[in-house]
């Protein structure tokens, strides 16, 4: 017989933009252990800073429940165990379940009989019970679903959103009885005020969460592919995408660089498994090409617009402002604006990159790139505004414009401003 939902001592593995803010969750009808293998990042939140940003200084201080640790033996008083690890792709862009492999072996060595694991991070359907529960019966020693058991509650967390938070996100739950599944979901839906969904299976939960931003990769895969005949024709993508937004089923989806730790990524992780079982995933990775090619496109159209100009592409000076893999977080996780960034080098182009979000030294060491504290003015003859941050709302297109040389270019990549307030859009 399992224990009452009540009765979960639970225990966050990885304590990145999904583990803290479901760790802080929890604390505020308990105890909860936050377990992290960076010594560095629980030293951090030890001293209240959360370097993600996704949690406040005030809610950090306020979850005298959570205590963290990098120490094993302190996982051995849980018994509901949340996996919350980074699932990326490697360079030949192939699902990497390393993070997620080794997060079982770590809740292996502590697992006991009647203990549930559950996972949020994105796999493909099947890869909970097939990759990672071995994995936990080869280094506990127990059988699986006779003396522990597994759920799925795939994450929903949007970086930098601070509308749509953790308890207003509807949550998918599953476990691998029918027991078990009951109690994950019993146990979620003490903290999600928006309710839960049980899914049939695990497999039915992963494969829910790898749709979700396949779907949307898809659907923003259309609007850059429409951007780039548009602009063949003329026409302000914009416009026509205002025009037809006044139809009630027209989905709102704007042209991009795609990138992040889910749109960019999870496709990749469905067809993987697609072609494991015999199919070639067409459409899908059709769209991922096209969204994948988008920051050499983007290169590509500055250089047209400046040879135009008569400027000089070999040596220009080019500011782009933003980094990020989107608005108002520091997220650098498979950002896409690095993308523009090294074409524009290739053409020999001095490319100088902005953005108040980023830690300098961060991304250095992650992207190679490093930032400048700030613009100098009359400085560059190109200016790509490729993130979307309130940052540069608030500040204009005028305040944009004044990094420029008499003679520049200014590309508005994310319609941020009017069109007659640039000289190009996306």
């Amino acid at each position: 017989m399992m224990y009452d939902a009540s009765e979960a001592r639970i225990a966050v593995i990885g304590l990145g933009y999904v583990g803290l803010p479901l760790a802080v969750e929890f604390a505020k009808l308990g105890e909860v252990t936050g377990f992290d293998i960076s010594a560095t990042r629980i030293a951090a939140l030890r001293e209240g800073r959360d370097e993600t940003l996704e949690v406040e200084p005030g809610e950090l201080a306020a979850a005298t429940a959570l205590s963290f640790t990098d120490d094993l033996e302190v996982l051995r008083a849980a018994n509901f165990y949340i996996i919350t690890v980074p699932t990326p792709i490697d360079r030949s862009k192939r699902p990497d379940l390393t993070a997620l492999v080794r997060a079982s072996e770590t809740v292996g060595k502590v697992l006991k009989v009647g203990d549930i694991v559950v996972y949020e991070s994105t796999v493909y359907p099947g890869a909970t019970e097939e990759d990672c529960v071995p994995v936990l019966e080869r280094t506990s020693g127990l059988i699986f679903n006779h003396d522990f058991f597994v759920g799925y509650s795939p994450e929903r967390i949007n970086p930098g959103d601070k509308v749509h938070r953790l308890p207003d996100i509807h949550k998918i739950t599953s476990g691998s009885t029918l027991e078990a599944s009951e109690l994950v979901d019993a146990v979620y839906r003490r903290i999600i005020r928006a309710g839960t969904h049980r899914a049939a299976s695990i497999r039915v939960a992963e494969a829910a969460k790898v749709i979700e931003n396949t779907q949307r990769d898809l659907n923003i895969g259309l609007v850059n592919e429409l951007a780039i005949i548009f602009n063949r024709m003329g026409i302000d993508t914009e416009d026509v995408l205002a025009a037809a937004g006044t139809k009630w089923n027209f989905l709102p989806f704007r042209p991009g660089l795609v990138g992040g730790h889910c749109i960019g990524v999870d496709p990749y992780y469905l067809t993987h498994k697609a072609e494991m079982v015999g199919h070639l995933p067409e459409i899908i990775l059709a769209g991922r090409r096209l969204n994948d090619a988008m920051g050499k496109y983007v290169a590509e159209q500055m250089v047209k617009a400046l040879l135009k100009r008569r400027i000089h592409v070999n040596g220009a000076r080019i500011l782009v402002l933003g980094l990020t893999f989107k608005e108002n977080c520091p997220d650098l996780r498979n950002t896409r604006v690095i993308d523009v960034i090294d074409e524009l080098r290739e053409f020999g182009a001095v490319v100088d990159v902005y953005d108040p979000w980023v830690h300098a030294g961060e991304a250095m060491t992650e992207l190679g790139c490093h930032p400048i504290e700030e613009p100098e003015a009359g400085n560059y003859d190109g200016i790509i505004l490729a993130v979307a941050h309130e940052h540069f709302r608030e500040r204009g297109s005028g305040w944009a414009r004044t990094f420029g040389k008499p003679n520049h270019i200014f590309y508005d990549l994310k319609s941020v401003f009017r069109s007659d307030q640039s000289d190009m859009r996306l």
